[in-house]
This record gives structure tokens, sequence and C-alpha cells, in this order.
């Protein structure tokens, strides 16, 4: 489902058989990488989705972008947070996601889906979801005041009442399963960050000394 090209850029099949589309999952050796233009907003742990006409670079702050417009390559920076490409086969609006503990505690993702419907009609069986490399369930350790705001999307589990592990991508998954989005069009299996120190940054694994991978969609203009 993921490849890694001569790039070092992880890509999609599912996304590759689109040919307007571009996207890519960059890692710390991506070259060439990300196109330009590129739009991009403060990240701040929310749910605040922007939508994107003609503008390019900053666009304030927030978690997801959303467009329509051919040519805007919408960005996301993580380094240990799910990045969350989508992408609408039939209406072709594209968005990208960053998806933190606390982005995910507020639905981010389907939140996106959702203002992808709303605003530009978008089915959520139209929708494809490429959850991209981010630390894995078993190396991201959390406290109970994190684990427990996770219950919703882990009824299953008895132990987020105290320190454990948590998958954020699988949380997230689970949401977009929620939103309506088929689980066949929902791909995961990317790699994970702390685990692969030659690919990733992980703030996890070097704290205020990491650097950020950058991960994108775009309609090809």
């Amino acid at each position: 489902m993921f490849r890694k090209d001569t790039q070092h850029v992880y890509r999609v099949d599912a996304f590759l058989k689109l040919p307007w589309l571009e996207h890519g999952f960059g890692t710390r050796l991506s070259q060439n990488w990300p196109p330009e233009p590129l739009v991009f907003l403060r990240q701040i742990h929310s749910d605040r989705c922007v939508v994107v006409d003609g503008a390019t670079g900053c666009l304030g702050e927030g978690d997801a972008l959303i467009t329509d417009t051919p040519g805007r390559f919408l960005s996301v920076r993580t380094a240990d947070c799910i990045p969350i490409l989508l992408a609408d086969e039939r209406r072709r609006v594209v968005a990208a996601v960053h998806a933190g503990w606390r982005g995910t505690v507020q639905e981010i993702a389907s939140k996106t889906a959702a203002e992808m419907a709303a605003r530009f009609g978008s089915r959520m069986e139209d929708l494809i979801a490429a959850i991209g490399p981010g630390i894995c369930g078993k190396c991201y350790t959390v406290g109970p005041e994190v684990a427990s705001r996770l219950r919703p999307w882990f009824p299953e589990r008895d132990d987020l009442d105290g320190p454990t592990t948590v998958d954020l991508a699988e949380a997230n998954r689970r949401q977009l399963i929620a939103a309506g989005i088929p689980p066949t069009r929902i791909f995961t299996g990317a790699p994970c960050t702390k685990c692969v120190p030659e690919e990733f940054h992980s703030f996890r694994r070097t704290r205020d000394h990491t650097g950020r991978m950058i991960s994108g969609i775009a309609i090809a203009g």
C-alpha cells in the first residue's frame, strides 16, 4: 500500500491510480520535496480546518487544509504526529491533516471529511484516506491524562486509566470509519517514525533537536 520512491518519499498505490492527483509522505531524506507552490498552517493541535482558494504560503493557524483548486500543494509537518491525506475521487477535492493526540481527541480527521462534504458536496463513499508515517502503537507511551481521553475510540481496552501505550493511527482510522468512509478505502501500515531513525525525525526520540517531515497532497495544475 505504501511504497518509497527514488526521492525517498512514500506514496500510496490508491492515490497513484488517480492521474489528476499529486501526493506524498516525506522523510528526512526526501529530495526535491515538497513541490511548489506550498500551502501550510501554523499547527496548533486543534480541530480547525482551513479551506484554500487561490492563496499560497502560510494561511494562519489550524491543523487541516482542504481545496478543490488545482496547483496548490497542501502540506502538514510532523515528527511523530500522524499525517493524513484525503482525496475525493469524484469531486476532485483534497485535504491534508495533522493529527497529534490533541487533534485526535478533537476528531480533526473526521471533521475534515465532514467539511469536505459540507463545502464541496463530497460523499464519504467517494473518499480515499491514507494515514502516513507517525509513532506506532508500541512506541507511543502516554499517561492516564492522555490515554483516558482516547477511551471513546478504544472501548475494548480496560487499561486507559494509567500509563500505557496508544495507537493514534488506529484511533484516526476508527474515526474515519465512524464518519462513513469505507474501511477498504482507508490505507494504513506506514512505518513508525520512532522505530526508523534513518528515515524519520521523531520528537519522542530526540526531543527539541528533531526536525520535521513534510507530507502533502495537490490537484495537478
